[in-house]
């Protein structure tokens, strides 16, 4: 309960309160419970006050000293923080709605569990801040740098969060739906379990476009808007060829060899060097190169991570898969089914050392690459260009 002592000398002048503060410096001033409602505070010391379950709403805090104040469980709405250090203040469980901490200085600031809907915290800097389980409903982020800021579990839909920068920043089973994110600086971004949905990427007084997952946001505005963007997926589309095989000296040798003449034909080789134990990591990194490729080669020879790099891939992108292998080997053993399942893999080129592949590279490789890529497209095409009746599809 809130000592009536200190409650007595709090509401009598700046001047007293702080020269009572200098002559009791060890001394922590209890207001918990108090009614403060109305008072002036302005210039006073309240480092180290204990402000639980205070009243305070509608305060006007500015030009005071709150490092280190407890205000956990007070109520504080539509209170005023502008320009304040609020180094080690704790505002677990605080309502602080509707409050404005514009050019407020935050450092080991606790805002678990506390209720910051409608909080302006515009251009503010809560890297390192714990907002966890904080209710942020509608707040304004704008600009805010939540570098390794914890906002798990937190609820921030309908937060503006435009020119935020996350780095490093924890939504892990946070609410983030209907946020306005234009210009978000997303890195190593943490969203398990979060919830995403429409999320606004466009400029104030622009028309309204919503994309479902934060870290591909800045992707998706840059491919409407940047036409350099466009051109450059459109390259990697029209020229990108990924190139799998064994990666030991001598037959690293023949995808080096390979690569340079992809080179030399206005092709964008990929080469994938992986001999590690295959994982998740590696099983999407094949899909997403897999996916970007026009046609894909792959050596076959003394095969070691290939086989299932190919059963990966194989039968989820219907693009021309072209192996070669050197004279005197076979096949792996599953490599009969793949081609007889799936008709984009060709039949094996065979040759008989890097010279003679080179040599016969652009008539023996490409021509067929290529040839069989327009052979899918025409059959895409068809099945494009077929309609089908809703009342068909049972």
């Amino acid at each position: 309960m809130v000592n009536e002592e200190h409650l007595k000398i709090l509401k009598q002048s700046t001047d007293i309160w702080n020269n009572w503060r200098k002559k009791n410096p060890e001394l922590r001033p209890n207001l918990s419970k108090a009614n403060l409602v109305g008072l002036n505070f302005n210039g006073k010391n309240l480092t180290r006050v204990n402000f639980n379950e205070a009243k305070l709403t509608g305060s006007d805090l500015r030009g005071t000293s709150l490092i280190e104040a407890d205000f956990r469980k007070a109520e504080l709405s539509n209170s005023n923080f502008v320009g304040l250090y609020l180094t080690g203040v704790s505002f677990r469980y605080a309502n602080l709605t509707n409050a404005n901490f514009i050019d407020a200085n935050f450092s080991m600031t606790d805002f678990r569990k506390a209720n910051l809907k409608g909080v302006n915290f515009s251009m503010t800097d809560l890297s390192l801040i714990d907002l966890s389980g904080a209710n942020l409903v509608n707040s304004n982020l704008n600009g805010v740098n939540l570098y390794m800021a914890k906002l798990n579990e937190a609820n921030l839909s309908g937060a503006n969060l435009m020119g935020a920068l996350l780095v490093d920043t924890h939504f892990e089973n946070a609410n983030i739906s209907g946020c306005k994110i234009y210009g978000v600086s997303t890195w190593d971004v943490h969203l398990n379990g979060s919830t995403q949905k429409d999320l606004n990427i466009s400029p104030y007084k622009k028309p309204s476009i919503t994309v479902d997952n934060l870290e591909v946001a800045q992707f998706i505005y840059l491919l409407l808007h940047n036409e350099k963007i466009r051109d450059v997926i459109n390259t990697v589309a029209n020229k990108a060829v990924l190139i799998l095989g064994r990666f030991t000296p001598k037959r690293k040798a023949v995808l080096n060899a390979i690569r340079e003449e992809l080179r030399i034909n206005d092709y964008l080789p990929i080469v994938f060097d992986f001999e590690k134990a295959p994982n998740r990591d590696f099983t999407e990194i094949i899909l997403t190169l897999a996916g970007l490729s026009k046609f894909i080669i792959a050596d076959i020879s003394e095969p070691k991570s290939i086989p299932l790099e190919l059963q990966v891939t194989i039968p989820n992108f219907n693009i021309p898969y072209i192996p070669i292998i050197q004279e005197g080997q076979k096949p792996f053993s599953m490599f009969n089914d793949l081609q007889t399942k799936y008709n984009w893999v060709l039949a094996p080129i065979t040759y008989k050392d890097i010279n003679e592949l080179i040599n016969n590279f652009k008539k023996g490789v490409l021509k067929r690459a290529e040839e069989k890529y327009q052979e899918i497209q025409i059959e895409k095409s068809k099945i494009i260009q077929t309609p089908i009746s809703i009342r068909d599809i049972k």
